[in-house]
């Protein structure tokens, strides 16, 4: 009781002293936060991509040691059904050809990415029609006009209304809707996975593409979903091989593909975030350490101001821990008052951070309980030393303090 009332006797000079504390308090909420707040939203993104994905991009051709710039894709239609033929730990693989393209219904039109693909595309992304049907074997043999819109473009094209059954053009090619894609959000590197239109690969390559009759059976990428998350690697080893052999490639001859594991690529994302979150984390912790520092120098001052009082104490029978015990309170109560107001205004801050910046931010009870605990513990380490200095003091010294 002794304690507080000192408090609350110099109360702007606790409320200063408390600032630090209060500072660093909120700091870590608002922080860990934002950290929290990115993983959340990175995790989302890995959710959308779908799990247990494997992608085989072209690379370069090389020859007598020289690379081909600019040569045809080595990847063809072909590879695509031979790896789901030969590799037992495939689930789908879906050849991909893209291209950039102007999608207009009336006098609307929107900028998008087309993709032409098969429907186990869909499986191997986990990615479901909300509106209509996916296109089917048939309409693959026929080249059939036919697509499937993202929501973006959508939403852009046709707002609220239906578009099932409608007609878009693409290059001047009508393309009649059959479909609307689930939204999938943005991907790990800011991309609208919305913003495409999807349609049957033979379509893209034959009447909007235009690719050459060569290269009628290539594909940009495969996309693969394996069986299991924890054969990966065994998959990734075999598709390589599957693939080596069928481009003749010969031992000690480079890849003319590449495979990319996209679990690998989230985990590595994954753990970059983690590591940021504990850096800010940390960065925060400094101004609790700051805070602490500020509440020992007021104490201290506190003891030298209250050096006679402490001798009438003692002179009236107050023992040492007595002595200890009310500094101790004093100190500890000026670092939950802060943290708790710290509390209030790293919230405060986290919220207004969401809300004009655009970042993600997502509060942790346990990050706030972990900053109120840890303010007080700054407390009772940076308030020891004042508390256990008054406590020693002799009752005849202190009474004769001037």
């Amino acid at each position: 009781a002794v304690g507080l009332k000192a408090i609350r006797v110099n109360a702007l000079r606790s409320a200063l002293t408390m600032l630090g504390i209060t500072i660093g308090v909120a700091a870590i909420i608002a922080m860990v936060a934002i950290g929290a707040g990115a993983e959340a939203r990175l995790a989302q993104q890995i959710r959308s991509l779908g799990a247990n994905l494997l992608v085989v991009i072209s690379g370069a051709l090389t020859q007598g040691g020289v690379r081909l710039a600019g040569a045809r894709s080595p990847l063809t239609e072909d590879d695509a059904a031979a790896i789901m033929r030969e590799v037992p730990t495939i689930q789908v693989a879906a050849p991909v050809v893209r291209g950039g393209v102007q999608v207009v219904f009336a006098n609307s039109n929107w900028s998008t990415s087309l993709v032409g693909t098969t429907p186990d595309f869909l499986v191997a992304r986990e990615w479901d029609v909300v509106a209509g049907r996916a296109f089917g074997p048939e309409e693959m043999r026929a080249a059939a006009k036919v697509a499937l819109l993202g929501q973006t473009v959508a939403e852009n094209l046709f707002g609220d209304a239906d578009p099932i059954g409608l007609s878009v053009r693409v290059r001047n090619v009508p393309l009649e809707v059959i479909g609307v894609l689930d939204r999938k959000g943005q991907n790990t590197q800011g991309q609208d996975q919305d913003d495409t239109i999807m349609v049957p690969i033979s379509t893209a390559k034959t009447r909007v593409l235009g690719y050459t009759a060569a290269a009628q059976r290539s594909v940009g990428a495969i996309t693969v979903k394996v069986v299991d998350a924890a054969r990966m690697d065994e998959a990734e080893e075999q598709m390589r091989a599957t693939l080596r052999q069928r481009h003749n490639l010969q031992p000690g001859q480079d890849d003319d593909f590449r495979i990319r594991n996209l679990s690998e690529v989230m985990a590595t994302q994954e753990a970059s975030t983690r590591t940021l979150t504990l850096l800010l984390f940390a960065v925060a912790s400094v101004s609790l350490a700051v805070g602490g520092i500020g509440i020992m120098n007021i104490m201290l001052v506190s003891v030298t101001e209250r050096t006679r009082e402490i001798g009438l104490r003692k002179a009236v029978g107050a023992r040492r821990s007595d002595i200890l015990r009310q500094f101790l309170v004093e100190a500890v109560a000026l670092s939950l008052i802060g943290g708790l107001a710290g509390v209030v205004l790293g919230v405060g801050a986290a919220q207004a951070i969401a809300g004009l910046a655009g970042w993600p931010t997502l509060i942790r009870a346990d990050a706030v309980l972990v900053a109120v605990l840890f303010s007080g513990a700054v407390g009772v380490f940076f308030g020891f030393y004042p508390a256990r200095k008054a406590a020693r003091l002799a009752p005849i010294e202190a009474l004769r303090f001037e």
